[in-house]
Order: structure tokens, then C-alpha cells, then sequence
């Protein structure tokens, strides 16, 4: 019922595991340098007056990445299980985690809409 979904949460934790490293665009400081992945802050000479910041910026987003894929991962074995449910809440808060960089990224917010579409297509 739900197998069609299995991929689509497994191509989105991926894609969750390298926020970071395939980054986006970003500026840092007033006027707005643009450093667009952690690769590339790191890579910033330690003169740089806004390589700390981009660093941890791109260190947040890397963190907050594998707590989506990880969330992402539970739901991937829930719906194996045929438990809806327990996927249903997994993805949720994926998306949720997902939020303050939706700008950037939807992977999970649209895949949460399309779970819950299905659930009530099977009510």
C-alpha cells in the first residue's frame, strides 16, 4: 500500500545526509559572503573574520541533517513493517526538523504531505 513511498524517504534521507556538503547559497557577515557548504567554510583561511560563523552554521545544518535522515531511517522501517502510523510521525518530524531551511530544502515537508494524502485516500 505504502511501498511506493519506501524510495521516495530513502532518496530524502540521503539528500538530508548531505545537506552540508552540497550546501546552498548563503552570505555571512553585513556584507553577505557567500560560503555554500561546509567544505567551503572549513576550507576558509582562519584570517577570515566570518569563518567561525560559517563553520558553525554549516556544523548546525550537518547536525540537523542526520537528525532528519535518522528520523527519516525509522520511517523507512515502520512502512516496511506495514506500520502507517509510526512512518506517518517519523516523517513528521523529519519535516519538522527540516523547517528552518525550507527555503533551501522540501524534501520532507512535500513527502509528509503526500503521506498523509495517501492515509486519507485509505481511510
Amino acid at each position: 500500500m505504502f511501498e511506493d513511498i519506501i524510495p521516495r524517504v530513502e532518496k530524502a534521507v540521503e539528500h538530508s545526509r548531505k545537506w552540508a556538503e552540497n550546501g546552498w547559497n548563503m552570505g555571512f557577515g553585513p556584507k553577505n559572503v557567500a560560503v555554500t557548504s561546509l567544505g567551503e567554510a572549513e576550507a576558509l583561511p582562519v584570517s577570515f573574520i566570518y569563518r567561525e560563523e560559517s563553520v558553525n552554521y554549516w556544523r548546525q545544518v550537518q547536525l540537523m541533517g542526520n537528525d532528519a535522515a535518522d528520523s527519516g531511517e525509522k520511517a523507512v522501517e515502520a512502512l516496511k513493517k506495514g506500520d502507517v502510523d509510526a512512518a506517518e510521525k517519523a516523517i513528521y518530524l523529519s519535516a519538522y526538523i527540516e523547517r528552518p531551511y525550507e527555503q533551501y530544502t522540501s524534501a520532507w515537508k512535500s513527502l509528509y504531505e503526500a503521506v498523509k494524502e495517501k492515509m486519507e485516500e485509505c481511510a
